[in-house]
C-alpha cells in the first residue's frame, strides 16, 4: 500500500520539511545551547516507493536523486539561512559510498553555496553527523539532507532537545504548506489517557500563524506555551510533570488571555 503522507507531499509539492530543534525553556537536556534547523528533501530518495521483488527472496528498492530537486532543496536551505539570520549550512550525505546519487546531491549543494558567499558551507558524512550530533551538537546550524537521512537526523535532533512532545515540523512548497508535530508520531499508545503532550501541535500552530503573516498572534501563542512549561511548571509526564493534556491546554489558554 502506498503511503498517504507521501502522496500528499507529492501532490501538493511539499518539497521541504523543516524542523527547528532548540533547547526549550524550562526543559532539562544533556546538551545546552542547541539550536539546529533540519531541512529535509521531502519528495524523492529512498521514499520514492519504487520497490519490486525481482526474484523470490530478492527485493530491489530504488533510491531516486535528481539534480533538479537536489538544487531546489539546497537553494531553499540557503534562502532559509539568509531569512533567519543563520551562519552556516551543512550538507549531510554518504557520497563516499553512494558516489553517484549522494554525489549528485552534494555537488548540487556545493554549487548553490557559491551563490551565497555570506553563508559558510561545509559537508559531513551521515554516520559521522549522527555521532557529532550526540556528542557536540552546538557545532551545527542548518543541516540540509536527502529524504531518509533527514528523517533519521530530524528525530535524533528532536531527542536532543526534549522529545517529540515539544517539536514542530513544517512541510513547505511553492504554494502550499502543512504544519504538524515534528516527528510525525501518532502516539496511539497514549490514546484516551489524557497524558499526550499537546505542545508540539500548538507550536506547529504558531508556525502556521507565522507563515500566514500574523506574527504577533504566533508570538502570543509561543509566549503562552513557554510560560506554561517554564514558569508555571505545568507539563505532561514526558517532560517530567504530572499534569494532563487538558491541564496543559487550559493553562496555555489562560496565559493567552492574560496577554490581552
Amino acid at each position: 500500500m502506498k503511503s498517504k503522507n507521501l502522496a500528499i507531499r507529492n501532490q501538493l509539492g511539499l518539497f521541504a520539511y523543516v524542523q527547528h530543534c532548540y533547547n526549550f525553556p524550562g526543559v532539562k537536556t544533556r546538551h545546552s545551547n542547541v539550536d539546529i534547523t533540519v531541512i529535509r528533501e521531502n519528495t524523492e530518495g529512498e521514499y520514492s516507493q519504487l520497490e519490486h521483488e525481482s526474484v523470490p527472496g530478492v527485493v530491489e528498492s530504488l533510491k531516486i536523486t535528481t539534480e533538479e530537486k537536489s538544487t531546489r532543496i539546497a537553494k531553499f536551505a540557503f534562502d532559509y539561512a539568509i531569512k533567519h539570520g543563520r551562519k552556516k549550512v551543512t550538507a549531510v550525505h554518504k557520497a563516499n559510498i553512494m558516489k553517484l546519487g549522494d554525489g549528485l546531491f552534494l555537488n548540487a549543494c556545493a554549487d548553490i553555496s557559491k551563490l551565497y558567499p555570506s553563508i559558510e558551507f561545509n559537508s559531513i558524512i551521515i554516520d559521522n553527523c549522527c555521532m557529532q550530533l550526540v556528542s557536540r551538537p552546538q557545532q551545527f546550524d542548518v543541516l540540509v539532507l536527502p529524504n531518509l537521512y533527514g528523517n533519521i537526523v530530524g528525530n535524533l535532533a528532536v531527542g536532543l532537545v526534549g522529545g517529540a512532545g515539544i517539536a514542530a515540523g513544517m512541510n513547505l512548497g511553492d504554494r502550499y504548506a502543512i504544519f504538524e508535530a515534528g516527528t510525525r508520531k501518532s502516539a496511539r499508545s497514549l490514546r484516551g489517557q489524557n497524558v499526550a503532550n499537546p505542545v508540539a501541535m500548538l507550536l506547529a500552530s504558531a508556525d502556521m500563524l507565522e507563515h500566514l503573516g500574523v506574527s504577533e498572534k504566533a508570538a502570543v501563542l509561543q509566549s503562552a506555551i513557554v510560560d506554561t512549561i517554564a514558569s508555571q511548571n505545568i507539563r505532561t509526564p514526558d517532560l517530567g510533570g504530572s499534569h494532563s493534556t487538558i491541564d496543559v491546554v487550559n493553562a496555555i489558554v489562560t496565559n493567552i488571555a492574560a496577554q490581552h
